[in-house]
């Protein structure tokens, strides 16, 4: 066969499964689409109900023995992993104890301990400036309230929620960190990018006593079954009701 014939007939095959991949997206985008709030709504409730069965008694999976440190690991996790915070944290903690002695630490021997967690001198900077607002505007005490909290150096939405909901059992908003926004995205819950977006997604499908336990349930479902890079569809137990899913038999 001559060279040009090759070619062309090379060609044809890649145009022919570039639109067969693109009808099977369009479908499931459809499928989606279609969907009423009605049958939205039961699916996530048998999300929920997998969630539930799967990880019954999922904590939040960074160390801390109170509100302050909860806060401070918080805030060094973005664009880090939990594992690599909490390797950190005992040291960081057991120089700085509290708020009063992080305010008044030295930049850079904070920033020599949370090195490893990346962006480390932005990160030192808000948790100085936060610990020292702490001290002086709430006494030392981790304030309850989301616009308190808001006006904490390096402290947005994810952080707050994370602080209300697991130091203080108060389910005000749900967490949305990448894998919250990645795998709502891939189950149909959302179509938004912003997390804050997302968030008001999520509160409008969700019972509001499942906020708080729903992002970590996700957070370890993305680590475990929904990975990335390599998702575990065949053995995600939500393959027949997730539109995204790439096993064998899934809707």
């Amino acid at each position: 066969m001559p060279l040009s014939a090759k070619k062309k007939k090379v060609a044809r095959k890649k145009s022919t499964a570039k639109k067969a991949s693109g009808k099977k997206s369009a479908k499931k985008t459809r499928s989606i689409a279609r969907e009423s709030k009605q049958k939205k709504r039961a699916r996530v409730k048998t999300i929920l109900q997998e969630l539930d069965k799967a990880y019954p008694s999922v904590e939040c999976a960074l160390d801390h023995r109170n509100p302050f440190e909860l806060i401070v690991a918080t805030i060094l996790s973005a664009q880090c992993t939990d594992k690599r915070v909490n390797m950190v944290t005992p040291e960081l903690f057991s120089r700085f104890p509290d708020p009063a002695s992080m305010g008044e630490a030295p930049l850079d021997e904070i920033e020599e301990v949370i090195r490893s967690t990346g962006f480390f001198r932005n990160k030192a900077k808000n948790i100085q400036a936060c610990a020292a607002r702490l001290t002086e505007e709430f006494g030392g005490v981790v304030p309850r309230s989301m616009d308190d909290l808001l006006s904490l150096a390096g402290v947005a939405r994810k952080t707050a929620n994370v602080v209300l909901g697991v130091a203080f059992k108060k389910a005000v908003g749900v967490v949305v960190d990448t894998h919250v926004k990645r795998i709502t995205g891939l189950l149909g819950l959302t179509r938004n990018e912003q997390p804050e977006k997302i968030e008001t997604d999520l509160m409008e499908l969700l019972p509001q006593e499942h906020w708080i336990r729903f992002s970590h349930q996700i957070i370890h479902h993305g680590r475990e079954v929904c990975i990335a890079r390599r998702p575990q569809c065949g053995a995600c137990t939500m393959n027949r009701i997730c539109p995204s899913s790439l096993a064998d038999g899934a809707e």
